[in-house]
C-alpha cells in the first residue's frame, strides 16, 4: 500500500523528544511512520516504542515499515485510549509522546476517503474507517448544529447560510459526494467574498466538518490530560499542531501545567499550594524554516510545542 506522508519539522521534533536510547515513548499518530522510524533508529536494544493510529491504512503501513525494528509495537487505537494501551502493556511510565495532529497526506490525497473538496467523492472522512460519516452529518445533523460546528471548527463566517444552504439541498436529495458539498458550499458564499478568498472556500467547512466527524478536539483534551500523567519525571511532550483551535488547547493547557498557581491575581501570597508540574522548552512555538516551507507547502501552518514534566 502506497501511503506517501512527509513528515513536518522532522529534526525538531527529534530534539524535542530527547531521546535517551534505553526509554520508552509513543508516537500516538503513527501516519506514514516517518516519525516512528526515527525515534525507533535512536533507540537501542533496551528502548521501546509504541507507535498508535486509528487508521487501519496507516497501522498495515507503519507495521511494515517499523518490521526492522524489534523495539517497535504499532497499535490499532486512537491516542486518547494512551492510559488504556499502556496499562495492557504494562508499562508504568513514559519518557517522552509524540503527537502529530490532524489529517494525512494521504488520507487528503486518497480520493475515495472523502477528506478533500478537491474533485468528487464518497463523502466520508472518517479517519478510523468506521461509524459516524460526513455523510450522516450533512444529511441528519439540524442547521444549528451544522452552523455550530462551521463557526467553532472551521472559524466560517458565512456558517449559518451554508448551514441552511446543506438543509435545503438535502430536502431535494441525499448529499452523498465531496463534490456535492463543495458547490454548495461554494454557492452559499458571497460571490465577493468567495473572489477573495486565497483557498478553497470549502476549505473551512470540510475542515470543520471533519473534525467534528472524528472527535478530534475531544480526543486532543483526553490526551493532552492523560499523556501527561503517564511521563515519568522529565519525560517530553511534543505536540504538532495545523490550525489555531488546535493550537491554542496545547498552549493553554503547557501554560496551565506550568504556572502551577491557581490563585486570583490579586492575592498577595499563594495559598493554594499548586506546584507547577513542567517547564516549556522555548517561549514561542517553533515553525517550518522557509525551505521545508517551500518543499512541503503543508508545513507552513505547522506549530511544535513542547513541555517537559518536572
Amino acid at each position: 500500500m502506497e501511503f506517501e506522508h512527509q513528515s513536518v519539522l522532522l529534526p525538531e521534533c527529534m530534539e524535542g523528544l530527547h531521546i535517551s536510547p534505553g526509554g520508552i515513548y509513543v508516537d500516538g499518530t503513527a501516519g506514514g511512520a516517518g516519525h516512528s522510524r526515527a525515534i525507533a533508529q535512536r533507540l537501542g536494544p533496551k528502548g521501546r516504542l509504541l507507535a498508535l493510529d486509528q487508521d487501519p491504512d496507516a497501522v498495515a503501513v507503519a507495521r511494515e515499515r517499523l518490521g526492522g525494528f524489534p523495539q517497535a509495537k504499532v497499535c490499532h487505537t486512537n491516542f486518547a485510549r494512551i492510559k488504556d494501551v499502556l496499562r495492557e502493556e504494562q508499562i508504568p511510565g513514559i519518557d517522552g509522546i509524540l503527537l502529530d495532529l490532524g489529517v494525512s497526506s494521504h488520507q487528503l490525497d486518497t480520493p475515495e476517503r472523502g477528506f478533500s473538496y478537491q474533485g468528487d467523492a464518497p463523502l466520508d472522512m472518517r479517519m478510523s474507517q468506521e461509524g459516524f460519516s460526513a455523510k450522516d452529518l450533512v444529511n441528519t445533523w439540524e442547521p444549528e448544529e451544522i452552523s455550530r460546528i462551521l463557526r467553532e471548527y472551521g472559524e466560517e463566517r458565512y456558517a449559518w447560510a451554508i448551514a441552511k444552504a446543506i438543509v435545503r439541498q438535502r430536502e431535494k436529495g441525499v448529499i452523498a459526494t465531496t463534490g456535492q458539498l463543495a458547490e454548495i458550499v461554494c454557492a452559499a458564499i458571497p460571490a465577493k467574498a468567495a473572489r477573495s478568498e486565497h483557498k478553497h472556500p470549502a476549505r473551512r467547512t470540510f475542515q470543520a466538518i471533519r473534525i467534528a466527524v472524528n472527535g478530534e478536539l475531544e480526543a486532543l483534551q483526553t490526551a493532552l490530560d492523560d499523556a501527561f500523567d503517564c511521563l515519568n519525571p522529565g519525560g517530553r511532550f511534543v505536540v504538532l499542531t495545523f490550525h489555531s483551535l488546535e493550537d491554542r488547547m496545547v498552549k493553554q493547557k503547557f501554560a496551565g501545567l506550568a504556572k502551577g498557581c491557581t490563585c486570583p491575581p490579586d492575592c498577595p501570597v499563594c495559598i493554594c499550594g499548586n506546584k507547577p508540574k513542567c517547564v516549556l522548552i522555548g517561549k514561542k512555538p517553533v515553525v517550518a524554516s522557509g525551505e521545508e516551507q517551500a518543499a512541503n507547502p503543508r508545513s507552513r501552518s505547522a506549530k511544535l510545542r513542547i513541555a517537559e514534566k518536572l
